[in-house]
């Protein structure tokens, strides 16, 4: 079983959304213990070794360490406009 940890931005962004798409993103985040690879993630190519998927209407962006196997989730935000490419962009520069 994954360890899965959040950072303080992603802890913050979930709280501020409506119930419903709180617990979407909740379940997908909660669902890496078991599969940190589901079927609709894959591999940020330009920001390689960061995963992305969906939980509902929100993006998850988030990195794999196989070795301590825990998964660390860096970024929450809408699917729609690239926002949170560009907040990702933003904070590994």
């Amino acid at each position: 079983m994954y360890t899965i940890i959040l950072d303080k931005r992603v802890i913050k962004i979930i709280q501020s959304l409506p119930p419903k798409h709180q617990g979407q993103v909740k379940k997908y985040i909660l669902s890496f213990q078991d599969d940190p690879k589901p079927p609709d993630s894959e591999t940020l190519k330009r920001y390689e070794p960061y995963r992305r998927g969906d939980g509902g209407e929100y993006r998850v962006v988030y990195r794999l360490d196989a070795k301590t196997e825990t998964v660390y989730v860096l970024l929450v935000g809408k699917r729609n406009g690239g926002e949170v490419y560009r907040q990702l962009k933003k904070l590994l520069s």
